[in-house]
């Protein structure tokens, strides 16, 4: 089966607040006969669709919505369904942002100033079981020397706890998890982030994009 096949029988979730770009995105789709595209304004609307349970194969979203932080819309995604294929489509560079969404485990992520096309490439890629990353993140995170380690969302969690001086005990508290999971979450951090005690860890974390001096960028 070609991939015009394939793509006509994805049902696909396009959320941003722009008009002009899910219009767009969708007719891009549409020209690879990937007709059935459903376009959401809202994380909101798309969250409701989804309870009233619907489903599906892809979603391309935005991260700046109106009303709800974009890294918020994965998790609740993720949290209906751990394997939903994510695409993020932004305007973001900056190496923490980034950094984050690489943390989630995103399946893709396009610049929206690059070529429309690429959307169709994230896709093809996903469908082979890659991920695909455009190449100016590739230049983004090898100019912040990035390597393949990077904590996960409870891991930074931790971290932000950490870097709020709170102990372990108080971590699991707040996290309603045990010590030991905590102790694990800490021991992950320190070995991805090769620091050798507390203030390492936090001076490392700053230096690579997961926290800022005021704590970590959520």
């Amino acid at each position: 089966m070609d991939n015009q096949s394939i793509l006509s029988q994805m049902k696909i979730a396009v959320v941003d607040d722009h008009e002009l770009v899910r219009e767009g995105m969708a007719a891009i789709l549409a020209n690879r006969n990937a007709n059935n595209v459903t376009k959401f304004s809202t994380a909101t609307a798309l969250i409701s669709c989804l309870d009233a349970g619907s489903a599906f194969d892809f979603y391309i979203i935005d991260l700046e919505l109106p009303d709800l932080d974009g890294f918020v819309l994965i998790e609740m995604i993720r949290a209906r369904n751990p394997v939903a294929h994510i695409i993020v489509s932004t305007v973001h560079d900056e190496v923490w942002t980034l950094r984050k969404l690489l943390a989630r485990d995103v399946n893709a992520i396009i610049y929206k100033s690059g070529e429309g096309s690429e959307i169709i490439t994230a896709i093809e890629e996903i469908l082979k079981g890659n991920n695909y990353y455009c190449s100016e993140v590739h230049k983004a995170l090898k100019a912040a020397g990035d390597s393949s380690l990077h904590p996960s969302t409870r891991e930074l969690e931790v971290l932000y706890q950490i870097s709020q001086g709170k102990t372990s005990r108080e971590i699991a508290a707040a996290m309603f998890v045990t010590e030991n999971t905590v102790e694990a979450h800490r021991k992950a951090l320190f070995a991805k982030l090769s620091a050798v005690n507390v203030a390492d860890l936090i001076v490392k974390a700053i230096e690579k994009g997961y926290i800022k001096k005021s704590g970590v960028i959520r």
